[in-house]
């Protein structure tokens, strides 16, 4: 018997539509939620109640389709000390993680970045803009990479 292995993700995924495959298919039944973006106030860390219910969609959603993972994205203004941003950044981050674990996801498919002040979204005066927790949808190939 022979067994090809193949472990070029790219290679399979060009075999796998030359083949017909659509993977819009996979996704019928829930669509992501499209915001992937929550704000904080100055100096804050919790999730509002307007977040938690955007946040919960994404809980459902990574339920529903277990080859999923995340990686939480938390940033802080440039505001004081770069240590201080780091830890501010890496307590919203964990805000998060605390929440999507509640809501039922395991932890396995949650990877997180802290990065303080050092990736603004826009300019570096703009403080409210920067205060932010992105969600980064990973497929579970680019997850076990990382």
């Amino acid at each position: 018997m022979t067994v090809l292995v193949l472990d070029n993700p790219e290679l399979i995924a060009k075999a796998a539509v030359a083949s017909g495959f659509n993977t819009a298919d996979l996704f019928t039944d829930t669509q992501r939620p499209h915001r992937m973006r929550f704000h904080y106030g100055f100096n804050k860390h919790a999730l509002e109640s307007s977040d938690t219910a955007i946040m919960r969609q994404h809980a459902t959603y990574m339920k529903q389709h277990p080859s999923v993972s995340v990686r939480i994205h938390g940033h802080s203004d440039n505001f004081g000390a770069e240590d201080y941003n780091r830890f501010l950044s890496r307590q919203r981050t964990n805000a998060v993680v605390r929440f999507l674990i509640q809501e039922g996801v395991a932890e396995s498919r949650i990877l997180v970045a802290s990065w303080g002040s050092t990736r603004p979204f826009t300019m570096p005066d703009d403080r409210a803009a920067n205060r932010r927790v992105e969600i980064e949808y990973l497929t579970s190939d680019m997850a076990k990479a990382l």
